[in-house]
């Protein structure tokens, strides 16, 4: 029997002025999927032309994509990133299951049984798309665009609304009304966790991050609190806070991606930067050397990157990916670190990070040898020390922080993240102090 085949393309273009980029093909042969890139001829000629993706090189013809493994994306790295997250993945199956059960019981025409990865890829709304990048179709219009005219991105009045539903899918209560209404709503950042793209009350795009069903402790607060102690240690974040809906605390994180007049910047994620396979262990010298190569300012960024490196070990934030961390583009191919996001605080983990130190240490574990690395990121002794003690005095600082009205922890809220602020690295860092 034959295999059916089939492909699917979509014109890619930029930023807010959509400048024409190039166009993007989904192959299905079987079971096997792929894709390919081309640039258009007048972006390679154009004096803003840059690599969208570090593997697209500014050639002409098709670039070709075939993942490495099954965890990867058969999508160039800079396309993988705008991909849905894991929250985002789970609302478009459960929708797709439900529209195909409702066209069954309708006699109508019933879509395919399975998804592919293009169909995750444009089941993210055009408006919450990470980055500048933004994919058409032939007749112009941006995907994925809300039915009927709709309103893609919900405004913070709508905390409630969005709470209720997300609840109703991780109780796996939902209805039709519940995913129309979270239907290209998720994210690119951020995982299994439940969250929606939403408006803040100045108009500006942020995420939503709501407590989930499962969790024994305040993680929505843990994030705000850990990204305020961010920049109390001089590390450049996202801004964040807690707002208050039905006494559920939501952490509001702004977007980064986006400028006040709407206008939106590239990013790529150190995982594409680095060109990483997902079933590969990477390192912070990885990041540290994508920075050299690539960032306009290599030595504020590598001072940046161990910042972050120090702070996470001391906070136990040991979920810090090269998918959670990222870049933005500043012009000509050259790019800066974008600011921290996704940081969390694990009182219930060991001082562990998941990323490692370098290829020979492995997984960063003691800030002993976080300090002997330093010189890999460009810093003499007195400057790794100025450092150390910037961010040793603002995690020792994290209780204050966190009875703060932007974050509002209570005394059981402190009991229970203490383990992550107060443990044996954060006194073997003052030791070295």
């Amino acid at each position: 029997m034959k295999r059916p085949v089939s492909q699917q393309s979509v014109k890619v273009v930029l930023g807010r002025a959509e400048i024409p980029v190039g166009s993007l093909s989904f192959n299905k042969d079987g079971a096997r999927e792929s894709s390919t890139f081309a640039y258009r001829e007048d972006w390679l000629k154009s004096a803003d032309r840059f690599e969208i993706s570090p593997d697209l090189l500014l050639v002409e013809g098709n670039q070709f994509r075939k993942p490495p493994s099954r965890d990867d994306s058969i999508f160039h790295f800079a396309f993988a990133d705008t991909e849905p997250d894991g929250w985002g993945c789970r609302v478009i199956a459960r929708d797709h299951a439900r529209r195909r059960k409702s066209a069954q019981e309708k006699g109508a025409d019933v879509p395919r049984a399975g998804l592919t990865e293009m169909d995750y890829l444009l089941g993210v709304d055009d408006m919450s798309r990470i980055g500048a990048l933004r994919l058409m179709d032939d007749a112009g219009n941006t995907l994925r665009t809300i039915e009927d005219g709709g309103r893609g991105t919900p405004p913070l009045l709508e905390l409630a609304h969005l709470i209720g539903a997300t609840r109703a899918v991780e109780m796996n209560r939902e209805t039709a009304a519940d995913l129309k209404y979270l239907r290209g709503r998720g994210t690119s950042l951020g995982g299994m966790r439940p969250k929606c793209t939403i408006f803040d009350e100045d108009g500006q795009l942020a995420i939503g991050k709501f407590p989930s069903i499962k969790d024994d402790r305040s993680v929505t607060r843990g994030e705000v609190l850990a990204l305020h102690l961010a920049a109390a240690a001089g590390i450049t974040v996202a801004q964040s806070r807690i707002v208050m809906s039905d006494d559920i605390p939501v952490a509001l994180v702004r977007r980064f991606d986006r400028v006040a007049d709407g206008g939106r910047i590239p990013y790529l994620s150190a995982g594409s930067m680095l060109q990483a396979s997902r079933q590969e262990e990477h390192a912070y010298t990885g990041i540290a050397d994508c920075i050299v190569a690539r960032c306009v300012d290599p030595k504020r960024d590598l001072e940046e990157l161990w910042r972050r490196l120090v702070f996470n070990l001391l906070i136990t934030n040991v979920d810090d990916h090269v998918q959670n961390h990222g870049f933005l583009h500043v012009e000509h191919g050259q790019w800066r670190l974008a600011p921290a996001f996704d940081i969390n605080p694990f009182p219930d983990k060991d001082s562990e990070l998941k990323l490692w130190l370098n290829e020979d240490y492995g997984p960063v574990d003691s800030i002993e040898a976080v300090v002997n690395e330093a010189g890999y990121f460009r810093l003499e002794t007195g400057e790794a020390k100025r450092v150390l003690g910037e961010v040793c005095r603002a995690v020792s600082d994290w209780k204050r922080v966190a009875k703060s009205a932007p974050v509002g922890m209570t005394d059981e809220d402190l009991d229970a993240f203490q383990p992550a602020f107060e443990n044996e690295q954060t006194k073997m860092a003052l030791a070295l102090l």
